[in-house]
């Protein structure tokens, strides 16, 4: 089975245009890991501090390695300089697909 990955976080110091353009411009380094399948990242219309991550992996397993890999630490680099994230927002959820 499959899983989706849902990451979200609220941007505290309007950043938010950074964000956007980092994610449009990052360095793709998921793409290559095993079991990856896709990533979409959105922001809420009722509040574009408001970012909502999500990615598609085979399985568990592969999540887990890339979550815990150097190529994961690596591809936050591309966060701009003086990010500050709203206390608490931060919420990672992990979901078993179960049908299209």
């Amino acid at each position: 089975m499959s899983i989706l990955v849902v990451s979200q976080f609220t941007v505290a110091n309007a950043m938010a245009q950074q964000v956007t353009d980092a994610f449009m411009n990052r360095p793709h380094l998921v793409d290559s890991a095993p079991g990856f399948l896709k990533m979409e990242v959105h922001h809420s219309q009722d509040n574009a501090n408001e970012f909502w991550l999500l990615t598609w992996w085979t399985d568990d397993i592969s999540y887990q390695t890339w979550h815990r890999s150097h190529a994961y630490h690596e591809s936050h680099s591309g966060i701009p300089k003086g990010l500050k994230l709203l206390p608490k927002s931060t919420k990672i959820t992990v979901m078993t697909h179960i049908a299209d």
